[in-house]
């Protein structure tokens, strides 16, 4: 028996596709994305404007399905965690970041994640397989789902939560039209942002297939200590990611910026000459520096910055004419904050096991 088509998977020229291969007109696409996004309905029983016999075909060939919430923290400061089931014994988490001037809202890519950056929980989680374009969209649903009744709006979307989502790019690129699409989301490209560590191949072909804002996990200013903090930098060294970065900021008619992020580990990546490398890495280049505290978990023995050296460290960036600018931490008491997410993830790779035996 064939499974059902998840509409959530499709973008609108892919709902297009699938309407006419129904013998439908294109307008039905429109019908159909303004119920699931905007009207947040998801029974096809209850999208009057579409034929009983649409409804009924539909019915048997498609389903609009999500993931289960498995639970919702609410931090202190007002951050809100989901964590949600994808079956497997595998879960994800997104989290919801309000501010004065906009809500961010943190979604997954993968489950677990491949890469195995040393100072992120995700990474010591293993990996176990890519999220559709579905579970990925709906993350942002089963968020409005919650946010909206209480008055709050998600203004930004990160790729910022478990996973490389260039390792995963068609579901990931997919997602990004949806989001940007105004007959669902209609967020502009500013205000949603893809992070990496460096996967160049797909840096260069993300440049042209979606014009979204780019973040790249730095967090280390020369190859050596990359090499131990993202392993990744072994494959695709500093200088492949530069020049994949410059491809980025070339691409199309509009101006393009990249947010760099660099974690601070006390002891490691965060001397007077860290700070001095780092500038002259960028530059010339059209950047911003995002100095990130670390957030302690279980399983790594690092520590976080004292603050008088990231101060330090960003007067140094300052002095050379890089924008920088401190995170502030936010979701820590529910585990939310950056380099914290874990879900649960049964690790195909085993990577786990042999790294904590």
């Amino acid at each position: 028996m064939q499974s059902k088509i998840n509409l959530l998977n499709l973008n609108q020229k892919a709902l297009d596709e699938f309407f006419k291969k129904l013998g439908e007109k294109s307008y039905r696409t429109k019908q159909i994305m303004k119920w699931i996004y905007k009207d947040q309905v998801f029974d096809f029983d209850q999208m009057l404007n579409l034929s009983k016999k649409l409804r009924e075909q539909l019915k048997e060939i498609s389903c609009i399905e999500f993931p289960s919430v498995v639970s919702k923290s609410h931090a202190l400061d007002g951050v809100i965690k989901w964590v949600v089931e994808l079956g497997g014994e595998n879960h994800v988490e997104m989290v919801y970041i309000p501010e004065k001037d906009r809500g961010t809202l943190c979604i997954s890519s993968q489950v677990g994640c491949a890469l195995a950056c040393t100072f992120c929980s995700t990474g010591y989680q293993g990996f176990n397989r890519n999220l559709s374009t579905a579970e990925i969209i709906a993350q942002v649903l089963i968020a409005n789902l919650h946010l909206n009744p209480a008055g709050k709006r998600i203004s930004n979307v990160v790729f910022m939560g478990m996973g490389e989502p260039m390792l995963n790019e068609e579901a990931v690129y997919s997602a990004c039209d949806l989001l940007m699409d105004d007959l669902s989301f209609g967020l502009s490209r500013r205000r949603v942002t893809i992070s990496s560590s460096g996967v160049v191949p797909a840096l260069e072909r993300m440049s042209e297939r979606v014009p979204v804002s780019l973040a790249i996990s730095l967090h280390a200013p020369n190859n050596t200590l990359r090499d131990e903090l993202v392993p990744i930098n072994k494959k695709y060294p500093i200088e492949a990611l530069m020049k994949a970065c410059d491809v980025y900021l070339n691409a199309g008619t509009q101006e393009r910026h990249i947010l760099f992020e660099y974690v601070m580990l006390k002891g490691v990546n965060d001397s007077s000459e860290h700070a001095q490398q780092l500038a002259q890495l960028l530059k010339g280049v059209s950047a911003k520096v995002n100095l990130i505290p670390f957030n302690p978990f279980s399983e790594s023995e690092y520590q976080t910055s004292s603050i008088k050296t990231v101060e330090n460290f960003q007067n140094i960036l300052f002095s050379k004419g890089i924008r920088t600018m401190t995170r502030r931490t936010r979701g820590e008491d529910v585990d939310a904050a950056c380099g914290q997410l874990a879900g649960k993830v049964k690790d195909k790779t085993k990577r786990t096991h042999a790294r904590r035996d």
